[in-house]
């Protein structure tokens, strides 16, 4: 159905900025029935409650009216959301909040009194403030992500996703009761979110170069597998998500640790323990081992953010603090609703190339910013009204915060923006000692808006929604940068060759220009920049040559700010142009290749050889040519103890000026000439080449391998 049919109309058309949209008085009047009002009654509610410049944007009016009904649930999953009507109205609603007037394009609709989704698309900014105030549906640190997924190459979600990406969840969730009830009915204290079992795509376990095939099962607490027996029937072993240590990575996986299949996933709890090597066979290409190795560092990574922001289970001061008890859970509920999410975006094929960018605690761990979000997402599981008076008896500061930042940070307890406490107790994460953190705190008062609850704000954001939006202009920062530099990886030597010399060209023209100086070509310029020199010499002026330079190179750089930001210098300017290779086949890239390699042999033999010479010469390997070179640097020293540095240098420049003049010439040459033939006749350093003994060389590795895992264990041992 593309078209929905406006009834009753009880508030008015006219707003104080103008005329109310179609899809705005839709979504308005459906909403306040829902909450039992007419339209017209819920205007007067809101114009009570906010001052005039908040009521005069009807986005915020869409806004009250429809975070006042979604306030009322907040279970993991909306129970609305299963009626086609509800899914349409949150469609109209995220159109209404893009576009709350009626513009000269609407004024048809508005005339008819009919609502057309054909070819209206939702969004971001108005996906990313609705879509996360309904349960289960996104969370707001992820939510721009999720819109990428689904939007895909066009500018917005058009309707039909939209419904498909709820019917997939839905089906998600269902499929996971059925599992509860079917599979593991002995496992009631663990939620079961996902298992891999299929005959077209199986799950494989690596153990002894053997592969074993299998039902892999994922729930909120550890990862069950069952394998294929031919006779009788095996029990699931179990690998324990909660602990500590635990680490997750992707790997290739094949017969004899040939690593032939990229299709692996490794699941280790710390050094020496058993690891789990398992992969995941995908025939379809849908990114099927990217989409598990995202789940299981989810669930890992959700126990982490549990250990280091959360109270411990049986801190007495939960009992202090109203609906705390409940924080685990809620946390949980977050991890199992994003890995559902995911699990729809892979049956609809809608997948980013990370799909750890999709589920919030995994995407938080090494985005920037993210320490704060997390503070925020603490304070949201585990804050609640006090019931009773708090003491500080079992406080412990955090690690790595310094006394001047606790007083001024946890003096008191953190508050949300509904009045829910979270306990400075409950602060042992270093990160609330860090600056970020402090100065997010220090701004986390409301402007002039309705606070539903600490999850849903009328005209302002939540402090998660503040948090992840920082967040997400960090993280987008950081993309850019790293596109560029994906941009400037040239493939194939010569066209990295061609960039390194364009990006020298600077260096190489000022070369070239002080090679002219000192051959004299043009010796007026010559002559001037000696006496430029000198005068900086004699004159005691060489500190100042440096402090100068960085003003001159300072001054340069804001210049070409300021013209570039006046446009003055074209938009090409700043780019580094070069032109691409002529095509070549296989065989003349192979010939490329290793002439390039017996190039790099060459240099890497020459500098070898250069080096060897030089150990010969420093441990007296030729006798009479390190005396000499001793003697040589004797003199230099008494030379410069004895007279100025000043004087030295100006010997030097003066030396160097006159090498290509004609009465120096053939002196420079023969004294050239006398280098070179004594440097030819030093030998190189003797090099013994012993031969490859197999065991010796795997118990060096062996050793190595030790001493890392030692130092990893230390490392570990000392964040802790």
């Amino acid at each position: 159905m593309e078209e929905i049919f406006l009834g009753d109309q009880t508030i008015p058309s006219s707003m104080p900025n103008g005329n109310l949209s179609l899809v705005a008085i839709v979504s308005i009047e459906q909403f306040s029935r829902m909450n039992g009002l007419t339209g017209q009654k819920m205007q007067k509610i809101f114009k009570a409650l906010v001052p005039k410049p908040v009521y005069d944007d009807a986005r915020n009016l869409v806004e009250y009216c429809c975070f006042r009904f979604l306030s009322r649930d907040a279970i993991d999953l909306h129970p609305c959301l299963k009626e086609p009507a509800f899914q349409r109205l949150i469609f109209i609603t995220m159109l209404a909040w893009e576009n709350p007037y009626c513009d000269k394009n609407d004024l048809h609709a508005c005339a008819s009194r009919k609502v057309s989704f054909q070819g209206k698309l939702v969004g971001e900014e108005a996906f990313s403030r609705i879509a996360p105030a309904i349960s289960g549906v996104a969370d707001r640190p992820t939510v721009h992500n999720l819109f990428k997924a689904l939007s895909g190459d066009e500018q917005g979600i058009s309707l039909r996703v939209w419904l498909t990406y709820i019917d997939e969840l839905l089906k998600v969730h269902e499929g996971r009761r059925s599992y509860q009830i079917h599979e593991y009915p002995q496992l009631s204290e663990e939620r079961i979110l996902c298992i891999g079992s299929s005959r077209k795509r199986p799950v494989l376990k690596w153990e002894n170069n053997m592969a074993w095939p299998g039902k892999l099962t994922l729930t909120d607490k550890a990862l069950y597998f069952e394998a294929v027996q031919f006779q009788g029937q095996k029990d699931a072993i179990r690998l324990d998500l909660t602990g500590h240590g635990l680490q997750v990575k992707k790997v290739k996986v094949g017969p004899f640790n040939s690593g032939v299949f990229d299709s692996g996933v490794a699941i280790s709890s710390g050094p020496g323990s058993q690891t789990w090597v398992l992969e995941f066979v995908d025939l379809g290409g849908e990114l099927r081992r990217d989409v598990w190795h995202a789940f299981i560092s989810e669930i890992i990574t959700l126990h982490k953010f549990l250990s280091e922001y959360g109270p411990d289970d049986d801190d007495q001061s939960l009992f202090q603090v109203f609906g705390s008890h409940k924080g685990k859970e809620k946390a949980t509920t977050g991890a199992v609703n994003g890995i559902a999410r995911l699990q729809a975006l892979q049956f609809m094929r809608k997948l980013l190339d990370d799909p750890i960018k999709l589920v919030q605690f995994s995407f938080l761990k090494n985005a920037p910013h993210g320490d704060v979000v997390f503070q925020t997402l603490a304070v949201n599981y585990w804050g609640g009204p006090l019931v009773s008076e708090v003491t500080d008896a079992g406080y412990q500061r955090a690690q790595g915060m310094s006394p001047s930042e606790e007083v001024f940070e946890i003096s008191d307890h953190v508050f949300d923006i509904g009045g829910s406490v979270y306990l400075r107790k409950w602060m042992r994460s270093p990160s609330w000692g860090s600056s970020a953190s402090i100065s997010f705190w220090k701004h986390t008062s409301i402007r002039q808006a309705v606070v539903l609850n600490k999850n849903l704000v009328v005209a302002d954001e939540s402090l998660v929604e503040r948090a992840a939006a920082i967040c997400k202009q960090k993280y987008q920062a950081v993309e850019k940068t790293r596109a560029t530099i994906d941009a400037a990886k040239l493939q194939g030597i010569p066209s990295n060759i061609d960039l390194f010399k364009e990006l020298i060209l600077p260096l190489t023209i000022t070369a070239r220009n002080f090679e002219k100086l000192r051959r004299w070509e043009e010796p007026h310029l010559t002559l001037s920049f000696l006496a430029f020199v000198y005068t900086i010499i004699f004159r005691n002026l060489l500190p100042y040559v440096f402090p100068m330079a960085l003003i001159v190179l300072a001054t340069g750089m804001l210049t070409l700010k300021g013209l570039k930001e006046q446009g003055r210098l074209g938009r090409s300017f700043g780019k580094v142009t070069i032109r691409d290779q002529p095509p070549s086949n296989t065989i003349q890239k192979i010939i490329a290749v290793k002439d390039a390699m017996r190039d790099v042999e060459h240099y890497l033999q020459n500098l070898n050889v250069t080096l060897l010479k030089l150990r010969t010469i420093l441990l007296a390997g030729q006798p009479q040519i390190t005396t000499e070179v001793a003697l040589v640097l004797l003199s230099s020293a008494t030379i410069l103890l004895i007279f100025p540095f000043k004087y030295v240098l100006a010997f030097l420049l003066c030396d160097l000026f006159t090498q290509e003049l004609e009465f120096r010439r053939e002196m420079v040459k023969r004294f050239l000439s006398f280098l070179k033939e004594r440097w030819l006749t030093v030998p190189a350093a003797p090099v013994i080449v012993l031969p490859f003994e197999y065991g010796e060389s795997k118990s060096v590795n062996q050793r190595s391998q030790t001493d890392k895992k030692a130092i990893r264990k230390k490392a570990e041992q000392s964040k802790a």
